[in-house]
């Protein structure tokens, strides 16, 4: 229902993902979009992914504006290799803000930039 408007918010998605290495990043989305492909102005324009190793980490099979964004993230294999190594939240609220965190623990982040170091 809603891949259509995540695949066109996809590249903008992408860089905003690498982006958030050096801190959270807020993307706005056009409200009208969503209504127009929603079943009513109320449908639940609220939810929280957690991506952790390229996969959906919690239970979002009842929002399908966040089943669809997952589906189309996951299916894109440059979105994919992102996700793979680090641990992500993206979340949307009622005012049709995407939020993206790389929630990533910090030894894991520190562990990954000494590695490409060491390969430079």
């Amino acid at each position: 229902m809603y891949t259509q408007i995540w695949s066109k918010y996809l590249p903008i998605i992408k860089i905003l993902l690498k982006r958030t290495l050096n801190g959270d990043q807020v993307l706005d989305l056009n409200r009208i979009d969503f209504e127009r492909a929603g079943s009513g102005r109320k449908a639940g324009y609220k939810f929280s992914i957690e991506f952790t190793k390229g996969r959906v980490a919690n239970i979002i099979s009842g929002s399908a504006l966040a089943s669809d964004l997952a589906f189309v993230m996951l299916e894109d294999a440059n979105v994919k290799a992102l996700l793979l190594p680090n641990h992500y939240v993206v979340s949307l609220n009622t005012k049709f803000q995407l939020s993206l965190k790389n929630v990533t623990p910090k030894e894991e982040t520190a562990s990954a930039s000494n590695s490409e170091e060491a390969a430079d």
